[in-house]
């Protein structure tokens, strides 16, 4: 068994939000969690395990910029 910690950090890198899931969780249910409601920010910085539209565009319609590799297989 195993599990994943999502962290929300502050400009400082300081956690100030954390979920764990069971490690064979998708990161897109702890990207639900985690980014419905976040503090006033500029940016968003996540891996590349997070790229999906749907994280993009929760984190867009809060008028915050989402820097997020793509993935290997995106299309577009």
């Amino acid at each position: 068994m195993n599990t994943k910690l999502h962290a929300v950090g502050d400009g400082a890198g300081r956690p100030i939000r954390l979920h764990l899931t069971a490690g064979q969780t998708s990161d897109y249910k702890g990207a639900e969690v985690l980014l419905s409601d976040l503090p006033a920010s500029r940016v968003v910085i996540a891996d590349r395990g997070y790229d999906s539209n749907k994280v993009r565009k929760t984190v867009t319609d809060q008028d915050i910029e989402a820097y997020i590799p793509l993935r290997k297989t995106r299309k577009k």
